[in-house]
């Protein structure tokens, strides 16, 4: 999947890593960029970018807006799961653990199957932009942790399920950003616009899981050779690769 001369629709395209997706797209040559937002944006556009980006309301959680985007794009190549966000709490407050999982998994769960039909017929790629605490919860933000974790599953589902489509689906697993929702916390951080390069580096290399800053590599040899993938390719082979079954229609 190279990313010059395609259409990309990019979730939280607003700031962040989001709006540096868009502009690297930009930088790579690609054809078309929608840049989703949950609100409009000022002037109907991002600044800087020009006519190959086309701005859309939408909100991961609304479904009227999400059928209005939808009826916007006319074809796409790739789907960029990126809208999310990340409350602290203790996990005494079940709004909150709802919230994250209105956002961060059952919002990715909503544009996918929408956009499903376009990205199978063009055997596309969705890029579900995930966090290291997919695999490993990071104690001051368990709702956000455990809303990551289950993208996580539903990300390798949809690449089983998926594969007969010709649809890949690739896991990013990003460590600190310095973005608008980690302002305040005091790790280390890289910037956005290393990270949407290392997002599109991996997708143009077709990689599953893609670690797209130094701290985040650090763990992408022990995964790749580690037990849960090694699972995940068993589990697979035995569930998928045996049976003699069409998965087309049940998604």
């Amino acid at each position: 999947m190279q990313i010059a001369d395609k259409t990309i629709l990019i979730t939280g395209a607003n700031r962040g890593i989001g709006e540096a997706l868009v502009r690297e797209a930009l930088n790579r040559g690609a054809k078309r960029v929608f840049a989703g937002t949950r609100g409009a944006l000022p002037n109907g556009a991002l600044p800087n970018t020009g006519p190959r980006v086309t701005a859309l309301t939408l909100d991961v959680t609304n479904a009227s807006q999400i059928q209005r985007a939808v009826d916007k794009v006319a074809a796409l190549d790739v789907l960029i799961n990126n809208a999310g966000i990340a409350i602290p709490d203790d996990l005494t407050d079940l709004d909150a653990l709802q919230k994250h999982l209105d956002v961060n998994l059952l919002g990715m769960v909503k544009v996918t199957q929408a956009f499903l039909p376009l990205l199978t017929r063009s055997k596309g790629a969705i890029v579900n932009n995930l966090s290291m605490t997919s695999v490993a919860a990071l104690p001051i933000l368990p709702s956000y942790s455990i809303s990551k974790a289950a993208a996580l599953s539903l990300t390798q589902s949809l690449r089983a399920l998926l594969k007969r489509q010709g649809v890949s689906v690739h896991a990013v697993l990003p460590g600190t950003v310095d973005t608008d929702m980690t302002r305040g916390y005091d790790f280390p951080k890289v910037s956005p616009e290393s990270v949407a390069a290392g997002i599109f580096d991996g997708v143009e290399r077709g990689e599953e899981e893609i670690f797209p800053d130094p701290t985040s590599q650090t763990l992408a040899d022990g995964w790749r050779a580690g037990v849960a993938k090694a699972l995940e390719r068993r589990i697979n082979a035995i569930a998928l690769e045996g049976a003699q079954i069409d998965l087309r229609d049940r998604l």
